[in-house]
């Protein structure tokens, strides 16, 4: 392959099992948020053949029923309370994190753990996503519609999408899509295939006025008729690339769902997201990626780094000054501007975390553009 300019993102459904697992621990946050904004979260799911485990450590003055959460992310996904067996084993947060995270000054949060967490912004999409990732997210929002809507005959819940774009000629072409979707045993596969294609592929494409002459890879591997925990098991977190950026931008090693504001691979990756779409939108850069650290108990980042890939229009030293003159990076702070002790997470389970225009999100917000440019 000649070809030096290939992204690649993917996506995955509301009915995969890792994001199945993702829904129920961000649905058992939003309910102990509900109830107590001071809840402590850190909520794990294991969902393996017909066995789903909710654990994890949550401190809380709410009370939740984890298994009826549970039940009420299941049950859309047209699964029945004989398919699973749900045990639960929570406990509460260690009184040692917990220490350094609640301060006696109330005014003061502690990170709840060490963290590096990254947010990305480029200019080549209206929401300031990589392309390839947006595509992919829109492949299986459009399938998961359709079949809301019963337009979308003999599919389910659990599938899978990648895009490719090529830059090679500075402007973007789709060089493949692929999808993988979950279907009933009695579907017509061919007509399956050309429906996926012609009903979901190429009118994506077109909506962005882009090539329809790509290649297409519809259930490659052959029948997807067991799915779901079923055919595969989920886990909390395993999709950290599909709720980031793809492979286009760096990502922090810590998962999202399931934890609480004062778990910084979330709150960080977050603020740090909001940085660069707004030092974007200031078309300060075409692109750019906001390095954060964070130490346990420590109530700022300890380190920070912007980076635009030599594509700033102002000096890196004006940037800099710009974002901390204008971004107050203390994480009592953040959680404040941000909004994050609303119950505002399971919506962010699926089709990932960031450019969700649909959702209105607090951290996706160009709110700081003319801050930005008065402080340049």
């Amino acid at each position: 392959m000649n070809k030096f300019e290939l992204y690649t993102s993917e996506s995955v459904g509301k009915g995969h099992p890792d994001k199945i697992c993702d829904q129920i621990a961000d649905a058992v946050l939003d309910e102990c948020l509900r109830q107590d904004k001071q809840s402590r979260v850190a909520c794990e799911v294991l969902a393996s053949n017909h066995l789903i485990v909710i654990g994890g450590e949550i401190t809380t003055k709410a009370y939740v029923d984890v298994v009826k959460v549970a039940w009420s992310i299941l049950k859309p996904l047209g699964y029945d309370e004989n398919e699973f067996t749900i045990f639960s084993n929570i406990h509460s947060q260690s009184p040692d994190i917990n220490k350094l995270v609640d301060k006696k000054d109330k005014h003061i949060l502690g990170a709840g753990d060490q963290g590096i967490v990254y947010g990305y912004a480029t200019n080549k999409t209206k929401t300031y996503m990589p392309l390839s990732t947006m595509l992919a997210h829109e492949l299986v929002k459009t399938a998961t519609s359709l079949i809301d809507k019963h337009q979308f005959k003999g599919a389910k819940y659990d599938m899978k999408s990648q895009v490719t774009i090529d830059w090679s000629n500075k402007t973007p072409k789709i060089d493949n899509m692929l999808m993988s979707i979950q279907h009933e045993a009695s579907i017509d596969r061919k007509a399956f295939h050309n429906f996926v294609v012609n009903k979901i592929m190429i009118p994506l494409a077109k909506k962005y006025h882009l090539n329809t002459n790509f290649q297409t890879r519809v259930n490659a591997a052959g029948d997807f008729i067991i799915g779901g925990p079923i055919g595969d098991t989920g886990l909390t977190g395993r999709k950290i690339i599909v709720d980031n950026y793809g492979a286009v931008a760096h990502i922090g090693g810590g998962a999202f769902s399931g934890k609480d504001y004062t778990k910084v691979d979330r709150t960080g990756a977050y603020f740090a997201r909001w940085i660069a779409k707004n030092i974007v939108a200031a078309k300060l850069a075409e692109r750019c990626e906001v390095e954060l650290a964070f130490a346990i108990g420590e109530p700022k980042p300890i380190s920070f780094r912007i980076d635009t890939f030599n594509t700033n229009v102002v000096s890196i030293d004006k940037i800099y000054n710009a974002v901390n003159k204008t971004f107050n990076m203390d994480l009592a702070t953040i959680v404040k501007v941000l909004k994050l002790e609303q119950p505002i997470y399971q919506k962010t389970a699926t089709f990932g975390h960031f450019g969700r225009d649909d959702l209105q999100l607090p951290w996706e917000k160009i709110n700081q553009v003319g801050k930005l440019l008065e402080n340049i």
